[in-house]
């Protein structure tokens, strides 16, 4: 659970800003000082309203976060062959079941700061940048986060994850693959049935990504 919390403060701090010529590091750095003062001395209130907490993480992510891109991503090789209508309700069911899970974490872990590192790298393609952050507990251990963003119509938007080397969107892709076999290729039942997770133990391990 301590993980899974970790990765709901990273994927919650992703909160809307006002972008304008705004660079990858302060659209993530502004993010995350939006969230620390939404959750200041309200943690234990969100905890008993938990309905309040999810709509306000949906509601901060809307802007900031790509979901169409995300989804399509997670989706593969499957998302040529999914009908628009299929699409977009994977989307749609992505959304809901990510914040759902993780909602809870923000409440439950925690976390001293979120400090935003002072570099910035350039990403596999010119419309991408990768931002790296560390959350620490306040048992004073880190936990290295690193976002990346693209570039669309003029606004730097989320379209990944990798928490201490775990690369989320692979992983979900990687599900939604394994899925897609166990249910021989019925890509409704998949949508249907979607419940990511996030390995706890993998996650506490730590990857290379």
């Amino acid at each position: 659970m301590v993980v899974l919390a970790l990765v709901s403060v990273c994927l919650a701090s992703m909160t809307t800003t006002a972008q304008a010529q705004q660079s990858p590091t302060q659209v993530i750095q502004q993010s995350v000082d939006s969230l620390m003062s939404e959750l200041e001395g309200k943690k234990d209130y969100y905890a008993q309203h938990e309905d309040e907490l999810a709509k306000l993480v949906d509601t901060n992510m809307a802007d900031v976060a790509d979901f169409r891109y995300i989804g399509a991503s997670v989706m593969g090789r499957y998302f040529r062959g999914a009908s628009p209508e299929q699409r977009s309700r994977f989307v749609s069911v992505f959304r809901k079941t990510l914040i759902d899970t993780y909602a809870k974490g923000l409440v439950t872990f925690d976390y001293k700061t979120l400090r935003v590192k002072d570099s910035e790298d350039a990403g596999r393609y010119d419309d991408q940048a990768s931002v790296p952050m560390e959350v620490i507990s306040t048992s004073g251990q880190t936990y290295p986060v690193n976002f990346t963003l693209r570039q669309s119509d003029g606004q730097w938007k989320v379209i990944n994850v990798i928490v201490n080397g775990i690369n989320l969107g692979l992983t979900f892709r990687n599900q939604f693959d394994q899925a897609m076999r166990d249910n021989n290729r019925d890509i409704d039942a998949v949508i249907d049935n979607w419940a990511p997770e996030v390995g706890t133990d993998e996650l506490e391990k730590g990857g290379d990504a």
